[in-house]
């Protein structure tokens, strides 16, 4: 069984038991969350929703909070003299699938 879940501006295909990084989430470490549910694939049948599926469930725990690696953006002006170098981490949580019901 797996679930397709949006969180985040993003979108997840979840499978219970799954760890998974997402964007940064307004929740202690500890607390449990439930995401926009689009699609839960079960026994071969598929439930769709339009656009979310209503009666579905995905319970997320969330682990942890961090901050991915560090990527360097450089601007550059070629003849210019111009060179702007920064760094930036963006802040992630990491959350658990633990149940998705139908």
């Amino acid at each position: 069984m797996y679930a397709v879940i949006e969180t985040g501006g993003k979108q997840y295909r979840v499978a219970e038991g799954e760890k998974l990084k997402v964007e940064k989430l307004d929740a202690e470490v500890g607390a449990t969350v439930n995401p926009r549910v689009l699609l839960v694939a079960r026994d071969g049948e598929v439930h769709v929703g339009t656009p979310e599926l209503g009666g579905a469930k995905v319970d997320l725990k969330v682990l942890r909070h961090g901050k991915r690696k560090k990527i360097i953006v450089f601007k550059y002006k070629a003849k210019k003299n111009y060179r702007r170098k920064k760094g930036h981490r963006q802040p992630f949580t990491e959350v658990l699938v633990e149940k998705i019901s139908l």
